[in-house]
């Protein structure tokens, strides 16, 4: 049970930035997994909390398999948006063991939970491919189980990681293993209209009493517009009723109305305990044209017995300079205690703006609440602002840097780099004089406009 504060925060107008998070270190995760995955029988799924190391909500950690796997990574805000007052509280589902605070950060302290930073992971690429047991080729001896349950917070994997390699042929096997276990494997291609051309493969298996089951399912595509797709999607449980669910894609098209080329990538996890009530599920998403627009975002929940979270936070370059970025997480117990934290900036040229709210709400309904906000006028002057539902309040004009992240770190160059699979996708020849038939009905203009505000955290 999160433990309820006992007095108001104590305000800390202007702390100063936090040190970054630590680099986790190597995980023996795929160590442990390839020597249990040689059959099919897996490794106890452990969704437990991770005690003592797990800043909340996403570290409060559902944890899948091993009970050593490491702390993920964490994403980093801008060194102005650290700055800003008191916006990134976080609570631990385990109050009673205070976790270290990063060196030299000055923090307000609720009496009974002692905030951490407030972090939004943004990691990518954990594992690799070559850790998990060899692929099998066409007719050779039954394909091992690679499905081992995704872990939390990894983001969008590469198609490295991933290691799709379809067939020529069309194959349709199955067999039983010596333990009684059976398995299949099958691929093909399906054509339609417009030059549509999907090349599949799937593969699975279950135990001899069906306790424990994998699937997996590659695929490509392509029409005569310019589309391609490439994708992949695995599901499993164990013989104590785990189980978990994972899909990847990135698609490469042409846009109707600007005619700049596009890729998207995108990853949906998720993961259920068997033995109690936990889970959680993730969405990530990446979007970037020619001329430099990208967006990125993630929603995530996740549950743990009486206790419950949300995050999402959002990108938005425009390409030309202009830059959005929010954050909105929360959580509550199922006594009636909500908490949570978010905030928003936008830039362009050097001008903009920052604000935010930390908040939380009692069993009886009682609401505490912060809020803080930063005007950047683009000549050195930043004007900061804020009050709380205590009564304490600050507003002055300070001489202070500007810093903003303009361009993504991860752009348009590095997604065509890293998407040499997708590019390479051969579709059908189109005979002379057939063209492709586009339907613009189906689809709309672009908004000059970014998107607006996040949407709001569930208040009473």
């Amino acid at each position: 049970m999160v433990p309820l504060p006992s007095s108001p925060l104590t305000p800390t107008p202007h702390p100063p930035a936090a040190a970054p998070a630590p680099r986790p270190r190597p995980s023996p995760w795929h160590e442990k997994m390839a020597a249990c995955s040689r059959g099919l029988a897996w490794p106890p799924f452990d969704l437990t909390t991770a005690r003592g190391a797990a800043p909340w909500p996403h570290r409060a950690a559902i944890r899948c398999c091993c009970a050593g796997a490491d702390q993920e990574p964490r994403r980093r805000l801008s060194r102005a948006a650290a700055a800003a007052p008191e916006r990134a509280e976080e609570w631990r589902i385990d109050g009673n063991k205070p976790s270290a605070a990063a060196p030299g950060r000055r923090r307000a302290s609720l009496t009974a939970m002692p905030p951490l930073p407030f972090p939004a992971p943004r990691s990518r690429r954990q594992f690799r491919q070559q850790d998990f047991y060899p692929r099998c080729t066409q007719r050779g001896p039954a394909p091992q189980s690679r499905d081992t349950p995704p872990k939390r917070d990894t983001g969008i994997a590469s198609e490295k990681e991933w290691g799709i390699n379809l067939l020529d042929e069309a194959v349709k096997e199955s067999g039983t293993n010596e333990d009684g276990s059976t398995w299949y494997r099958e691929s093909g291609e399906d054509l339609g209209e417009n030059g549509y051309r999907c090349r599949w493969a799937r593969m699975g298996g279950q135990s001899h009493d069906g306790s424990t089951e994998w699937k997996e399912t590659w695929w490509e595509k392509s029409d005569w517009t310019g589309y391609k797709e490439l994708g992949a999607e695995k599901s499993g449980k164990n013989a104590e009723g785990d189980s978990w669910w994972e899909k990847w894609k990135e698609v490469l098209y042409q846009d109707e109305w600007s005619n700049l080329a596009r890729i998207e990538r995108s990853a949906e996890k998720q993961a259920k305990s068997g033995a109690e009530n936990a889970g959680w599920y993730e969405k990530w998403w990446e979007k970037y044209d020619a001329k430099g627009w990208t967006e990125k975002g993630a929603h995530k929940y996740g549950r743990l017995n009486e206790q419950s979270w949300w995050e999402r936070w959002g990108e938005h370059y425009d390409g030309r300079g202009y830059v959005l970025k929010w954050t909105d997480k929360w959580a509550e117990t199922d006594l009636g205690t909500k908490w949570g934290d978010k905030w928003e900036e936008k830039f362009f040229a050097g001008i903009g703006s920052r604000q935010g709210e930390t908040w939380h709400v009692s069993p009886g309904g009682e609401r505490w609440s912060r809020t803080w906000g930063e005007e950047h006028f683009g000549n050195g002057k930043v004007h900061k602002y804020g009050k709380s539902t205590t009564g304490e309040s600050w507003d002055l004009v300070v001489d202070e840097e500007t810093y903003y992240e303009a361009e993504p770190h991860y752009g348009w160059a590095d997604v065509v780099g890293d998407s040499t699979q997708l590019l390479s996708i051969q579709p059908l020849e189109r005979p002379p004089g057939v063209f492709p038939n586009i339907d613009f009905s189906s689809a709309s203009p672009p908004k000059d406009d970014p998107p607006g505000m996040p949407p709001s955290s569930p208040l009473p």
